[in-house]
């Protein structure tokens, strides 16, 4: 099972010689094995996707939420005007509007020249919740975390490896910040003993307490968040676009001079071989 990192920055993409080493590309990633393949989220990493990913007769993609910088790549992505292409969109339920009319409000005029039902490959739409399910050899769990609207993460598992994506998400949203017990922790059932998790990271401690309710993470509770959950290994994710490689650095030395968690930050372009 092959993990690759096409977009690991949050909000806005960025560009420029102070975001080229971690990215400036915004969410989307993809893991492989043999003839399958899944794309997580749809932001602009997913447009260098596209052409990585075009062998695949079915490409399924997971939404982890529709926020405009996890979607705004798709309409770039190729394989979606390949007649010969089955493409399979998941994200969460909506108690309001299908995931068609929603995804549809930014795949049309004014904003997109394309409509979504004018694409020719074959499309299909999955709305998720609390679910589990089925795609060639991966077994999937998407459950509600907590971030503005309806959003999801995912565990992927293959066999014995688990790979646990949750770019937007804030466990520490409350009066007393988070709590211990993992059957109150938002998305430990996704997170527990992940081999791979990654995990929004966007603030410095600092920056977090002006920002709560925002629906992201400050390092250090990403950091607890990974210690509770038990997860091997975590990357830092959903860089802030006005966070510079040098800065990111810095909030990384300083979270590990007090923590033994394995932790790194992730970085577009990076690839995992969970074999």
């Amino acid at each position: 099972m092959k993990v690759k990192l096409w977009g690991v920055r949050g909000s806005i993409p960025t560009t420029g010689p102070d975001t080229e080493k971690y990215g400036g590309n915004t969410s989307c990633a993809s893991v492989a094995y043999d003839d399958h393949v899944l794309v997580l989220d749809g932001g602009t990493g997913i447009r260098q996707c596209g052409a990585s990913v075009s062998q695949y007769k079915r490409i399924d993609i997971l939404l982890t939420h529709l926020h405009l910088d996890h979607i705004q790549g798709l309409g770039f992505f190729m394989p979606l005007f390949d007649p010969s292409k089955e493409i399979h969109i998941w994200g969460p339920a909506s108690s309001s509007q299908s995931l068609f009319s929603r995804i549809s409000r930014y795949l049309s005029p004014p904003l997109f020249p394309v409509l979504l039902r004018d694409v020719p490959c074959k499309l299909e739409l999955h709305e998720v919740s609390n679910t589990e399910f089925e795609i060639g050899p991966f077994k999937i769990r998407s459950s509600y975390i907590i971030h503005p609207g309806p959003t999801v993460g995912y565990r992927i598992m293959r066999k014995d490896f688990v790979f646990t994506y949750i770019p937007d998400h804030e466990p520490a949203l409350g009066k007393h910040g988070m709590v211990h017990d993992p059957k109150w922790v938002s998305g430990y059932d996704l997170a527990e003993g992940a081999d791979i998790m990654l995990h929004d990271s966007q603030y410095t401690t600092e920056e977090y307490a002006i920002r709560r309710g925002w629906g992201h993470s400050s390092i250090n509770d990403a950091g607890l968040f990974a210690s509770i959950t038990s997860a091997k290994h975590t990357l830092f994710a959903h860089h802030d676009p006005g966070h510079s490689d040098g800065f990111l650095e810095e909030m990384l030395a300083s979270f590990k001079s007090g923590s033994n968690v394995s932790v790194a930050l992730a970085k577009e372009g990076f690839e995992i071989d969970l074999a």
